[in-house]
């Protein structure tokens, strides 16, 4: 065991050295780093957002939002999910592409499986090497993130290094996809390439689904909100019909059903509502199976989205995340009925509120399992090739 645990030391060793005498690896944590101290120029008081001594035109200050949130928002949304989810990614699966073409190299591969050790091991062990790199990154940007929130935002958060798991695991998706083009083209370009294209893929279902859920979460509420129209339509409908049936036979009593026609003749927007809710059950009943097929779809791919935002499920307190909602999102009004056509406008916030609602509702499991599951498959295929193929 112990000439075994050294053998793979040794090995990863060498794969880190090859991976840092790049410049690209050295330039990326240096920006990594930046990124993070960059935060720290803005702050946020009673008048507006600062920039070191220069006031940002825009209308939210302390009263709005808190320093400790102002600067959490900042680290999840442009540090995590602009900064590390992609920009930094894309230089990291370029720093990282050449790892496993280079190991079935010519050359290369003969002295490496000379040694005493396993195909499967030294795969896995070149591909830590890969991971390791995703980890230093997040750790730097997670450490300067970390003092920021404390000096600048009064908030000491230890949550923040929940990032590095987050997205190491999210780096991961991608980079055992990369590693399979690397030993099925042993080009470090193609593999590249086709990574990027396979990402891109990813973000276009990922944007569908968003927006199929938006639109059928639109659909349900106009049915919700009709409902509720329709019931309290009803119940007020009832009381007239019935006040004009004892004034006209005092034999009526209080429990008397009127019959549909007798309430649409009290209130005739009964009629209009019940059209627009019949109409949103039949929209909601075709884009149901849109959205639960994509949702099936997404179940065998990994979700590069929703495992980054998992870390606002962690860092955000409720209270912060309704500052930054209210902030961020359009007031048109809550959803209405529209009096003279019976049609139903949705509101921007309650639209919002449903989608997120359902989006976050999706479990641990379903978004880190499956996706780990993937990838547990891509990896084993490329333990088969490099294991079978006669380089």
């Amino acid at each position: 065991m112990n000439v075994a645990l050294r053998q793979t030391t040794a090995l990863f060793i060498d794969a880190y050295r090859e991976l840092a005498a790049g410049k690209l690896f050295w330039i990326t944590l240096v920006l990594s780093g930046l990124v993070a101290g960059v935060f720290a120029m803005i702050g946020i008081d009673e008048e507006s957002m600062t920039v070191l001594w220069f006031r940002l035109p825009f209308p939210v200050d302390s009263s709005d939002i808190s320093p400790g949130a102002l600067y959490k928002l900042l680290f999840f949304q442009l540090g995590i999910s602009i900064w590390l989810a992609w920009i930094a990614t894309i230089l990291g699966l370029i720093t990282t592409a050449g790892i496993i073409p280079s190991l079935v190299s010519s050359g290369v591969i003969d002295s490496m499986v000379a040694k005493p050790i396993s195909r499967t091991r030294l795969f896995l062990t070149r591909y830590a090497t890969g991971l390791l790199f995703a980890a230093l990154q997040v750790g730097l940007f997670s450490g300067v993130a970390f003092l920021v929130l404390g000096f600048r935002g009064g908030e000491w958060l230890p949550a923040v290094f929940l990032a590095i798991p987050i997205v190491v695991v999210f780096f991961s998706y991608l980079f055992s996809i990369m590693a399979l083009f690397g030993l099925i083209t042993k080009s470090t370009i193609p593999a590249l390439l086709l990574t990027l294209l396979d990402w891109f893929g990813l973000f276009i279902v990922n944007r569908l689904d968003e927006s199929l859920v938006q639109i059928h979460e639109s659909t349900k509420l106009r049915i919700q909100t009709a409902e509720e129209r329709i019931e309290r339509g009803e119940a007020n409908a009832t009381q007239m019909v019935i006040r004009v049936k004892q004034s006209e036979d005092p034999t009526v009593t209080d429990d008397y059903e009127p019959t549909t026609e007798e309430l649409d003749a009290a209130n005739p927007m009964l009629p209009l509502v019940r059209r627009t809710r019949d109409d949103a059950i039949r929209s909601e009943a075709q884009i149901r199976p849109w959205t639960d097929g994509l949702f099936i779809t997404k179940s065998v791919l990994p979700k590069t989205t929703e495992t980054i935002a998992l870390l606002d499920r962690f860092i955000l307190s409720e209270e912060e995340a309704n500052q930054i909602f209210d902030i961020f999102t359009p007031d048109n009004g809550g959803t209405d009925v529209d009096e003279e056509t019976g049609s139903i406008r949705v509101g921007n916030e309650d639209l919002q509120e449903a989608a997120i609602e359902r989006l976050q509702s999706r479990s641990l499991l379903w978004i880190l399992g499956t996706s780990l599951a993937f990838e547990a498959v891509i990896l084993a295929i490329c333990c088969f090739i490099f294991t079978r193929r006669d380089f």
